[in-house]
């Protein structure tokens, strides 16, 4: 919303196009941007009403806001009115008239938003009016959304005041804990945080998570006349096994040819019900120049709907700790992983890297590599209490680097780690260890906090 805010009054504002998933609340999110900012709004679901269609087939946009003027019938005043088209890729030649609303009549705000509209955006024959649109990506809610929806303001303010070095009693700890659990097994799409907020019910959650899934499923028939809904099926139903785990495709089925179940990984790839995290070298910034195209683990949508995939809700999982170790902490994984893939300003395409290294006898893998500024930061998570670092400390050592993060569920700390690895090596870093609730701090992380850090380990804090 804050940034929309910004949207509206920048002054080389385009339209705006709005991508995500199926519900995760891009409609709901205009519509109350409209309520707070603007007189006159007027949402054209082309999905539902192609009848507007020709009215933008005028190449002066004052004409096609007249015809609409009519068609509505109501004043549509350019810096007071809001249009949306939403569900443009039911009528995608849309897109390459949007142009004209930048060049012609920039005072009008328009915003775009579709379900699948990546698959457009892959097959268009049109003209995409290329600098003259900007996007937003909108990815579930993150936990501070999900604690202020529930009514905890005040944890969310602490979580987002806090800095290294502030206590967080035992007591504390535990709440946060326990309000971390709830999220997972809500997850963050925005209709089962809303049935929660309004009556606690994780078994509301769940039928509506469930609903949300087989949503899915029945949008498998929209991905094109050249898609096998079998290949994309089984690969949708392997999802709670593929989480956090290098992609073989021998793993997900030996019927279906390899080929065949890339292209239907990818089409779920481009309705966003996954994210492909990739192998990177990480020799140097930006981290995607050097990625390997055929080693990567997948993500899922949300950790409420991966939960729910898998079979479990809050009656199987009496703690916090028993639900990290779900699926040998893909769980863990998952929550992380989709609060790092948006952690970035929202016009911003997410992605998201990892490290991996195979050779016989020393094998290692950092779960994530996150860029800031021109740091190169190895993130670790850990799910139980127990394991040792050894494949963080080995990425330390072969790309020189001398601070690292661990997500984990033990109270935040500063540490100073050394040692010597089984081949004589000698390791030193600073290893930051964040709660998995503080893990949006790490949507602050910047040369500045680097900075900081670095000067509290100097001073011995942990």
């Amino acid at each position: 919303m804050e940034y929309l805010k910004e949207w509206k009054t920048r002054g080389n504002r385009k339209p705006l196009v709005i991508r995500g998933a199926r519900q995760v609340g891009k409609s709901h999110l205009v519509r109350d941007f409209a309520k707070l900012e603007f007189d006159t709004f007027v949402e054209v679901n082309l999905d539902e009403d192609l009848s507007v269609v020709p009215y933008f087939d005028k190449l002066d946009p004052l004409e096609t806001l007249r015809l609409l003027e009519l068609h509505f019938e109501r004043s549509l005043e350019p810096g007071k009115t809001l249009l949306f088209l939403d569900e443009i890729q039911a009528a995608p030649q849309l897109f390459a008239k949007l142009r004209y609303f930048y060049e012609k009549l920039p005072s009008l705000h328009v915003i775009a938003a579709g379900s699948l509209l990546d698959f457009t955006l892959e097959q268009h024959d049109f003209s995409m009016p290329v600098g003259r649109i900007e996007y937003l990506h909108l990815g579930p809610m993150g936990f501070s959304e999900f604690l202020l929806a529930i009514g905890h303001e005040k944890s969310c303010a602490f979580l987002k005041a806090f800095k290294l070095g502030d206590d967080i009693p035992e007591p504390l700890h535990d709440k946060l804990s326990d309000l971390l659990l709830s999220y997972i097994v809500v997850g963050g799409m925005p209709e089962s945080v809303a049935a929660f907020a309004k009556s606690k019910s994780y078994r509301e959650c769940d039928f509506i998570k469930n609903n949300l899934l087989a949503t899915y499923k029945d949008d498998f028939i929209k991905y094109g006349k050249k898609v096998n809904l079998q290949h994309v099926l089984t690969v949708y139903e392997a999802f709670p096994k593929l989480v956090g785990r290098k992609v073989k495709y021998v793993n997900i089925s030996r019927d279906i040819k390899p080929r065949d179940l890339s292209q239907a990984l990818h089409k779920l790839e481009l309705a966003k019900i996954c994210h492909l995290v990739h192998h990177a070298s990480c020799n140097g910034i930006p981290l995607g120049a050097e990625t390997d195209a055929s080693t990567f683990k997948p993500l899922f949508l949300d950790v409420g709907l991966l939960l729910s995939a898998c079979g479990l809700s809050m009656t199987d999982i009496p703690s916090a700790a028993d639900l990290m170790l779900v699926n040998s902490g893909q769980i863990c994984e998952q929550f992380v992983g989709q609060h790092l893939l948006y952690r970035q300003s929202p016009y911003k395409q997410p992605e998201l890297y990892y490290w991996l290294r195979e050779k016989p006898s020393s094998n290692a893998e950092v779960d994530y590599v996150i860029a800031c500024g021109q740091r190169i930061i190895p993130v670790e998570v850990k799910a139980g209490k127990t394991g040792n670092l050894r494949s963080l400390h080995q990425f330390t050592i072969e790309k020189n680097i001398h601070f690292a993060i661990k997500i984990s569920s033990e109270r935040p700390s500063l540490v100073k780690a050394s040692g010597k690895m089984p081949d004589g090596r000698v390791y030193e870093s600073h290893i930051l260890n964040l709660p998995f609730y503080l893990i949006e701090k790490l949507d602050y992380a910047n040369a500045d906090f680097l900075e900081r850090v670095e000067q509290e380990s100097l001073r011995g804090n942990g």
